[in-house]
């Protein structure tokens, strides 16, 4: 009788587990990459956590064009990015694999960072826009099969992309819709070759 009972408490119980570890990673680093910002007067993100045209002889241009995505400007900026990343991420890491994952977020940071260091001298970049954006579209081929295009992928791609089009041509903020686009495409063609594969 005791060892039953003592069975069923423990069947009973929940158990927090490290369900996501690559997204997890990654929402931890851009948490502390924000509070550095927040201490240093944004010293750390001038100096790491933000990309713009900077000396091809610094390493630090180099380490800028990875190291952005982490980098967010204020509360507001981080939590809109960091939600939509715990949401599909967890689901993208278990159907691709963590290396997949990891790779994805870096392709997609270094050609945004290098997009935004050629064309936009002028202006900083900093934020996981980019990242999303690839996760959204990566997302969207979960259900592809061969010689098919979902048609949730089309529409994704319309809502999404044609949205940051638009405001790119006629809404002027501090959002690098370019960004969200050229993460979107990137997403969009690992997602298409990982699964044609």
């Amino acid at each position: 009788m005791a060892s039953s009972r003592s069975s069923s408490t423990n069947s009973s119980k929940y158990k927090i587990v490290l369900n996501s570890p690559v997204v997890l990673t990654f929402t931890a680093i851009c948490v502390v990459a924000f509070i550095l910002g927040e201490l240093t007067h944004d010293n750390t993100n001038a100096a790491v956590f933000s990309v713009y045209r900077s000396s091809l002889v610094s390493p630090l241009t180099y380490v800028r064009f990875f190291c952005h995505i982490f980098g967010h400007a204020s509360v507001e900026h981080l939590t809109g990015n960091l939600m939509t990343i715990l949401i599909l991420g967890p689901m993208l890491e278990e159907r691709y694999g963590g290396k997949i994952l990891v790779w994805t977020i870096a392709v997609t940071a270094l050609i945004t960072g290098i997009a935004h260091f050629i064309l936009f001298p002028g202006t900083a970049l900093m934020g996981a826009s980019g990242v999303v954006f690839a996760f959204i579209l990566l997302a969207s081929f979960t259900s592809f099969k061969d010689k098919e295009i979902p048609l949730t992928f089309i529409l994704v791609a319309v809502l999404y992309l044609g949205q940051q089009i638009y405001q790119g041509i006629f809404v002027n903020d501090n959002v690098s819709q370019f960004t969200h686009i050229l993460g979107g495409i990137t997403g969009s063609v690992i997602g298409y070759s990982l699964n044609k594969k």
